[in-house]
């Protein structure tokens, strides 16, 4: 078990308030960011109304900040996984992690950005008396969440032609492998692939444009670089020879695991999160072919009223007969695949294409399972990571609607979470544990 940085258990704070004083309590004060949240207060009057503060700035420098308002019931203290948060704030309910992910940013449009993955976010809480914006301060609390678990190493990768960083586990291995590619974005995107690694798995986050010396664009993509990455992470001394690689992608990312999976060798699961059926945006070169690509019909793009572009309608049909030669033929691979999307994906039908894909799969009698959520949006982040339901897109200049409903965001990133760690489990691990045996 790869356990989180070492800490003391509880991290308490107190400001003294007439003859009593008052304390907010985080248990564990150091975690990893997926971990749960355990906020409580003591030392409050019964029927006091008081309101939590969160804080946290990204490595962006963006602020983000929550407020949940409360009524501390008769035993005089306050605990988020009993007690009851009121409307006016961030979010209402029962709700221990709702600090975390109601987590708004201050500027428009800024989607939580991670570069650094050695050092933890440093989260603030403070609690306030009354509900008002702000009252007098009780107490406060600092906790840090880490996206590398204690031993987990990081190692710049720019072997050949390939591009990424990879994550360790502590000790000798070998390991589970896990191949982790992000969107349209471009760049590299890390925190994910960090956070699997910090659960066992060794696991290479992989830029393919827009980074370093790669092409600025997706025009410039070819097979034999994901050829070149995969052989790269199956040759590399600490992974699992016998168990095969697993791949997790989002959006373009997903779509180019599920390619990777139909022409490539030795890849035993693919996650595929709010990803499509069929090869899109620019055609990709192969061995002896190029698999074409679905186009847009600019004509169809929406706009919101604040500007936002709305381009879940714009694409062509993946099973419009002019199309079919998009479509990635999934059938030819041997993985087992697992399918996330959100019903309120307003990048683009990511349901519809999963459905499509399930269909295909089933026919052939493949391995594949997937899942709905209703009110999730189509950037389906780690648990706690606050909704972003439209931000500003580098390659496009202007803000993207992604979608998603706070609340039914944030609990479909938790389910979504757990059920790629139990398919990577099942798949990579228990072949990794029996290639032992």
């Amino acid at each position: 078990m790869i356990r989180a940085p070492a800490a003391s258990k509880l991290c308490v704070y107190r400001c003294c308030r007439s003859m009593s004083s008052v304390s907010l309590q985080l248990s564990p004060d150091r975690c990893l960011f997926d971990a749960p949240l355990r906020l409580r207060a003591s030392g409050l009057s019964p029927g006091q109304d008081v309101t939590v503060h969160t804080a946290l700035a990204d490595d962006g420098g963006e602020m983000f900040t929550s407020l949940a308002r409360y009524r501390v019931g008769s035993s005089g203290e306050l605990d988020l996984t009993r007690s009851q948060a009121l409307e006016g704030g961030s979010f209402t309910g029962i709700e221990p992690e709702g600090p975390l992910w109601s987590l708004e940013p201050r500027t428009a449009y800024r989607r939580l950005l991670k570069r650094e993955m050695k050092t933890p976010f440093q989260l603030r809480f403070s609690l306030h008396r009354g509900h008002g914006e702000p009252g007098p301060l009780l107490a406060s609390a600092t906790q840090e969440r880490s996206f590398m678990g204690e031993g987990v190493t990081r190692v710049h990768v720019r072997q050949g032609r390939v591009r990424g960083n990879l994550f360790l586990p502590p000790g000798l291995g070998p390991f589970p492998a896990i191949m982790d590619l992000y969107g349209t974005g471009g760049g590299l995107m890390e925190h994910r692939a960090s956070l699997l690694a910090s659960r066992g798995y060794l696991t290479m986050a992989l830029a393919y444009f827009d980074y370093d010396d790669l092409p600025n664009n997706l025009g410039g993509l070819h097979l034999n670089y994901f050829r070149e990455a995969l052989e790269f992470l199956k040759r590399h001394p600490k992974v699992n020879k016998r168990g095969g690689i697993g791949i997790i992608g989002l959006s373009k990312g997903a779509e180019l695991a599920v390619t990777m999976a139909a022409f490539l060798p030795g890849i035993k699961a693919v996650v595929s999160v709010s990803g499509c059926n069929a090869n899109t945006f620019a055609p990709l070169p192969c061995d002896d072919f190029v698999l074409p690509c679905l186009r847009f019909n600019t004509e169809k793009i929406k706009f919101t009223e604040a500007g936002e572009m709305d381009f879940s309608e714009s694409m062509d049909d993946p099973m419009d007969p002019a199309c079919q030669e998009c479509l990635i033929p999934a059938e030819r691979s041997s993985a087992a695949f697992l399918l996330f999307s959100g019903l309120d994906d307003k990048n683009w039908p990511s349901a519809s294409y999963s459905k499509q894909l399930v269909a295909r799969l089933i026919e052939h009698k493949k391995d594949v399972e997937a899942y709905y959520y209703p009110g999730a949006g189509h950037l389906l982040e780690p648990p706690y990571f606050p909704l972003c339901n439209a931000s500003n897109h580098k390659l496009l200049g202007m803000p993207v609607l992604w979608g998603g409903q706070l609340k039914a965001h944030a609990k479909a990133q938790e389910d979504v979470w757990k059920k790629i760690q139990a398919f990577f489990s099942k798949h990579l691990k228990q072949d990794h544990l029996q290639s032992h045996l």
